[in-house]
């Protein structure tokens, strides 16, 4: 599913129009991103939770060359899935 598809399911499943339902998912999607940038966490119950991790610079290889290549530090988002959503994926 893709932000449109999200967009057009929820506009259909709440009865609320496209241009409403389009709000709605930009602004929760911006507020996320904003809590992200803060440092902060997001957990959304029975779902799972999002987190910022954050990696130390380390000397890597370029795998073509074998030359060594400095990578530098950075952060990236990780999504923890919730024990309910596991159960439900899960479940035969």
């Amino acid at each position: 599913m893709n932000k449109s598809e999200l967009i057009l399911a929820l506009s259909e499943r709440s009865g609320i129009s496209p241009e409403l339902a389009r709000s709605v998912v930009e602004t929760t999607i911006d507020l996320m991103k904003q809590q992200l940038l803060e440092g902060g966490r997001i957990e959304i119950r029975g779902f799972g939770s999002f987190e910022m991790r954050e990696y130390k610079a380390y000397t890597g290889r370029n795998p073509k060359t074998g030359e060594s290549v400095s990578v530098k530090p950075k952060r990236t988002p990780f999504f923890k899935c919730g024990q309910d959503l596991k159960d439900i994926l899960n479940s035969d």
